[in-house]
């Protein structure tokens, strides 16, 4: 596995490396010994599975507030997101920045999200699945989210949206209050 550091201190890609022979191939995509060698392991605790039917849809954007804020490690099983992590850690010299990685399964891709960033995609293309693991079980109360389209993330989404959860679309704008997630 190697690991590609991207513009935001913390985000990662992690990038398997298939072992391929006639048959197809074998792809790592979880190991502890490996993560905990970058200095970047957190316990999973859980893995969820998505599939997005419609493309252009978006889900997101979704954080935890701490103490149940969470570490991703995101993987695209079947088509194509635009999958979108943006800083939200309290003093962070990129606070409010965003960063997108595309990922298929065919280029394998996984994206490593830390605590305090919020997390979500647009689905390039119909029938998206991506797989999800979790450092902290869902806590309905620790829920916390963005509006997909905020003027002061100005995320430039690659399509049009074409459909978005009634959830998703009353999160709220940050406004000058907001002074970020501390972590730690």
């Amino acid at each position: 596995m190697r690991f590609i550091e991207k513009p935001i201190n913390g985000l990662l890609v992690l990038m398997s490396e298939p072992f391929r022979d006639n048959r197809g191939f074998f792809e790592r995509l979880f190991c502890k010994n490996e993560l905990t060698g970058q200095g970047i392991f957190k316990e999973i605790v859980q893995i969820n599975h998505s599939l997005t039917v419609q493309k252009g849809a978006i889900r997101g954007m979704h954080f935890q507030m701490p103490p149940f804020a969470e570490t991703k490690i995101v993987r695209c099983l079947s088509g194509a997101v635009f999958d979108v992590a943006i800083d939200l850690r309290h003093g962070s010299p990129t606070f409010l920045n965003w960063h997108a990685e595309i990922l298929t399964p065919d280029n394998f891709k996984m994206f490593y999200i830390p605590e305090g960033f919020a997390h979500g995609f647009q689905v390039l293309e119909s029938n998206s699945e991506l797989l999800y693991f979790h450092s902290e079980l869902y806590n309905s109360k620790a829920e916390g989210g963005i509006f997909y389209n905020d003027p002061k993330i100005n995320i430039q989404w690659p399509m049009p949206p074409t459909e978005i959860s009634p959830k998703d679309q009353n999160f709220p704008y940050i406004d000058d209050q907001f002074q970020g997630i501390k972590i730690g």
